[in-house]
């Protein structure tokens, strides 16, 4: 691609990324802090991918997610779950009338543009993987009928890292649906200390306003199409994703780390986060940097890691920074 072109291109994104400054600026007055939260959630929303945010209790997992809705003017739904929660509360059912003995179908709280899943690891696995087909597909079958999920339609999940009563461990097929999983810590002194002017009251709490919409979200996303990577980028995301099947090729001593390395899918998302990641900064072409800023959050969920490995006292977040520290970087 020719200077011109990649000019027109940069020109092409800073405009139909007009509103991203707006839109954070307008979260900031609600959430002090978290721009790396803020970030990642307009990723997923840009790279239309569901998000995955574990943290302990009050980090505003949910209260950002709510906010974010608030700003976009779209359909909201909270599904809160718990043991006893049944597939029906989530993707609908359909109801028999005796008088007219017609079933009629009362669709779920899935059929929303952004669903807040909190505590997604409370509820069974009958209930999690009712959520298989929305995530993947974009639709719900109900009885012998299918309903298309209107766009944009995005999962953004909450889970307790710490608490194991009452949980359940997420399938593997629903966690690598998760574009992103992110690991939300807790604020610094200095931002909590204005968290506790901002919200330490019993009335009046801040209120996000709407910045723009669901169309101007779906604009977005196509231009993210053309936003351009070279094929060195291409080959170092390949690169990244099958070092975690195959380290020792790329002369990495963490073999005995890895029981299962990233999927296909690994590599779509990678590409996808990354053209975000470079359209919220209003450039039109992909960085090495944009795919290992990304490239944490994208494959810490993805690689399982040995036995070995927890002897060792070593996660799955461990072995993607040592394929990034090490992997040649174009």
């Amino acid at each position: 691609m020719n200077r011109d072109a990649v000019a027109a291109l940069d020109a092409a994104v800073r405009e139909e990324g007009a509103f991203i400054r707006p839109l954070m600026d307008e979260i900031g007055k609600v959430i002090v802090g978290q721009h790396y939260l803020v970030e990642r959630l307009l990723i997923g929303l840009l790279a239309n991918g569901h998000v995955l945010l574990e943290g302990v209790p009050g980090l505003a997992k949910t209260l950002a997610v709510k906010t974010l809705a608030a700003t976009l003017d779209v359909r909201f739904s909270r599904l809160q779950f718990t043991p006893d929660m049944l597939p029906a509360d989530i993707v609908g059912t359909q109801i028999y009338n005796p008088q007219t003995g017609v079933f009629t179908t009362h669709l779920g709280p899935v059929h929303s543009n952004l669903v807040l899943a909190d505590e997604i690891n409370r509820a069974p696995a009958k209930v999690q993987s009712a959520l298989l087909e929305a995530m993947q597909e974009k639709q719900v079958t109900l009885g012998d009928k299918t309903f298309k999920l209107e766009e944009p339609f995005l999962v953004l999940a909450t889970m307790n890292p710490i608490e194991l009563e009452g949980t359940y461990q997420l399938p593997e097929a629903q966690v690598d649906r998760f574009m992103l999983k992110l690991k939300i810590e807790y604020p610094s002194r200095a931002e909590e200390r204005r968290i506790l002017d901002l919200m330490a009251k019993t009335e009046g709490l801040p209120q996000a306003e709407r910045v723009t919409n669901a169309a101007t979200i779906m604009q977005a996303r196509r231009r993210l199409n053309d936003i351009y990577i070279d094929d060195k980028v291409k080959d170092y995301i390949v690169d990244l994703v099958c070092a975690t099947r195959d380290p020792q090729k790329y002369k990495l001593a963490i073999k005995h780390l890895i029981h299962l390395g990233a999927s296909p899918r690994a590599t779509i998302f990678l590409t996808l986060a990354a053209k975000a990641h470079a359209f919220l900064s209003g450039r039109g072409y992909v960085t090495p940097q944009d795919v290992k800023s990304i490239a944490l959050d994208v494959l810490r969920h993805r690689v399982t890691i040995t036995y070995e490995a927890e002897a060792e006292e070593k996660s799955s977040e461990d072995v993607v920074k040592m394929l990034l520290a090490h992997l040649p970087v174009p």
